[in-house]
């Protein structure tokens, strides 16, 4: 297929438009059955498909893989009936009949008087976009998203039905609800929606309110010794590990630590794996008392850290960044507020023993998995110490911002959707990182970029370090907790070595960016 539009995304993942679904689910199920050289993971969307790669040579040679494939053969999936009962009382039932020329009753006619067949995952974990035999019911986005759509929410947008599974951010039209439990981990399959099942919508008067599914907690749940008592949160302290990549398809991102470098390195000091999990704190105020000795260390941005000793003879001290901690029993470690960066990284030795979801301890808050953010009080188990051979001598600290930062990117892969000037309107400027930044997104103030095309991009996948901009033009740098599919065109792409430093801008920093081929 030496005719198919591939286009860079950053330096190792390709977007391939294919122009329409059915080509798509061939080229998704072909790479899935069959993974090119390289290839880490394919997400499908409406027109097109990510494939990421490990290195920019597998990028490379996956996209002469990718033109060598037949995809014009028949899709075999798994075609299996799931019916979700719907009771038929959204929000904007009566717009979307309105808007189609229909009463509310042809509405629900029209929805469960066809077959819908579930196209892809994305967006959230056990959200499944589904395609209807017709086009009776394509409607458009809302104009301006909700910020909190409810679990159970069943609704429209463009040629595709889909439910909720959990409360998130959402822009489709609400037509219904479902009390159907569309994703729980402990399935064999967490989705109860997966790509190729066959989805009846079938009308019932009542539905059970749907909650979010119960968090996991990291208080005292792991199978080891309690290590570490949480006297104090600050802002905001998760459990973190370096993330949970390839399951992208069920519409989790990767997540992780912000700043993984930091991550590694806190663990690497007290003789860690790299991937033990630590606690990731913001803007400081994390304080913990050790149960029994314990050896800890503290990496990231610049805090003064501060040990209370448990015995009266002993004075308080102040411990060194990037260096082991050695704190008897009852020791309580306070983490101040930053001087210079936003974001701290706690690692004990033994590693943090909690719970696990889809094989990691990451705590992602766009889509729900992992621990909840951790609360005063909580007793965290921690792990054997285990030798690993890996040194702190190893590592680099991350470079702590100060001033000014400049971020490289490259081009794509939506760049022509923008004004000429537009890519170079991004580079020029001084960009103010905005106060409503956060693990999902490194929101930016500044001279907004004009687009060329003023229509809705149809959703497809992302990755982290992805600059999207919507439609007001301020860009979006996508971080950890990234939604997996986008509906705005992206820009540029972050080279994802760099990713770390801008896990450190607090709001109010100055960032620039430089285009790096």
């Amino acid at each position: 297929m030496s005719d198919l539009d591939i286009r860079p995304v950053g330096a190792r993942a390709l977007l391939v438009d294919l122009g329409d679904l059915q080509r798509v689910l061939a080229l998704h199920d072909e790479l899935t059955a069959r993974p090119g050289p390289g290839q880490l993971e394919v997400l499908a969307a409406a027109t097109t498909v990510l494939v990421r790669a490990d290195t920019p040579a597998s990028a490379r040679a996956l996209a002469g893989h990718v033109r060598g494939l037949d995809l014009d053969r028949a899709v075999d999936r798994d075609d299996a009936l799931v019916t979700l009962e719907v009771c038929y009382d959204g929000e904007d039932l009566d717009a979307v009949a309105e808007q189609l020329g229909m009463s509310r009753d042809g509405v629900i006619e029209a929805h469960t008087g066809q077959l819908w067949t579930a196209a892809f995952g994305g967006f959230a974990p056990g959200f499944t976009y589904c395609v209807g035999e017709n086009h009776r019911l394509d409607v458009p986005r809302r104009p301006s998203p909700r910020t909190a759509v409810p679990a159970g929410a069943v609704g429209l947008a463009g040629q595709f039905s889909a439910a909720y599974p959990r409360t998130t951010p959402g822009g489709w039209q609400l037509i219904g609800r479902t009390a159907a439990p569309l994703w729980d981990v402990s399935r064999a399959s967490p989705a109860l929606v997966v790509p190729g099942n066959r989805v009846r919508y079938q009308a019932v008067r009542e539905a059970a309110t749907v909650v979010d599914p119960a968090p996991v907690t990291a208080a005292t749940a792991g199978p080891g010794p309690a290590g570490l008592a949480v006297v104090a949160t600050g802002m905001q302290s998760l459990v973190t590990d370096l993330g949970r990549p390839g399951y992208a398809d069920m519409g989790a991102a990767e997540s992780g630590a912000m700043d993984r470098g930091s991550a590694r390195l806190a663990n690497a000091v007290v003789g860690n794996p790299p991937a033990a999990a630590v606690i990731e704190s913001l803007a400081g105020g994390l304080v913990v008392r050790a149960v029994g000795a314990r050896t800890v260390a503290v990496t990231g941005a610049r805090s003064p850290l501060r040990v209370d000793p448990a015995g009266s003879r002993r004075r308080p001290w102040n411990p060194d960044h990037n260096a082991p901690v050695l704190l008897d029993d009852g020791d309580i470690l306070t983490v101040g507020a930053p001087t210079r960066g936003l974001r701290n990284y706690l690692a004990v030795k033994g590693g943090l023993e909690v719970p696990r979801v889809l094989g990691s301890a990451a705590t992602d808050v766009m889509s729900g998995l992992g621990p909840s953010p951790l609360r005063a009080d909580d007793l965290l188990a921690v792990g054997r110490p285990v030798w690993n051979g890996f040194g702190r001598q190893e590592m680099d600290a991350t470079p702590i911002p100060e001033g000014h930062v400049v971020a490289r990117l490259r081009p794509g892969p939506r760049d022509d959707w923008f004004d000429a000037d537009a890519l170079a309107s991004l580079t020029s400027q001084r960009w103010v990182v905005s106060g409503e930044s956060n693990r999902i997104g490194l929101r930016l103030e500044g001279e907004p970029l004009r687009r060329r095309h003023q229509g809705e991009l149809a959703s497809e996948p992302t990755v982290a370090g992805a600059v999207q901009v919507p439609t007001g033009g301020l860009p979006v740098i996508f971080m950890r907790d990234h939604p997996v599919t986008g509906g705005y065109p992206v820009i540029a792409v972050v080279e994802p070595s760099d990713l770390d430093v801008l896990a450190q801008l607090p709001p109010g920093a100055i960032l620039g960016f430089d285009v790096h081929i």
